[in-house]
């Protein structure tokens, strides 16, 4: 079975971004206990048990850093890294066929009037 998942396209692009999400996690959590600010790492490591707090810590990162990593990933399966697919294009009026521009009147402005805001300020 593992080797089945494998050779799903989107199952390998999630857990080729959730490695990279975990190792993200796991350089900040490293990062963070050798900046060890307002002394965190000795916090942590003066406790009787320091594996349950990093365990923790490097969960929280895991589930925070992969989820973006996957979601990033997912998001950008539609653009053409290429430069080829502009996006937001929208088919020109004229080309629908049987389309017609309706005029639309409005009934006020909603943009105020330029001596309400002078009276503002």
């Amino acid at each position: 079975m593992p080797r089945t998942l494998l050779r799903q396209p989107l199952f390998r692009l999630l857990a080729i971004n959730l490695a990279a999400g975990i190792c993200l996690a796991a350089l900040l959590l490293g990062g963070l206990l050798w900046v060890n600010p307002g002394r965190l790492r000795e916090l942590i490591f003066a406790d009787s048990s320091p594996g349950t707090a990093l365990g923790l810590l490097m969960f929280g990162f895991v589930i925070t850093f992969g989820s973006a990593a996957m979601g990033s990933a997912i998001m950008a399966m539609g653009a053409d890294l290429r430069g080829g697919d502009r996006g937001g294009r929208r088919t020109p009026i004229g080309l629908i066929p049987g389309a017609e521009p309706i005029p639309v009147r409005a009934e006020r402005s909603m943009r105020p009037s330029r001596r309400q805001s002078e009276r503002r300020f």
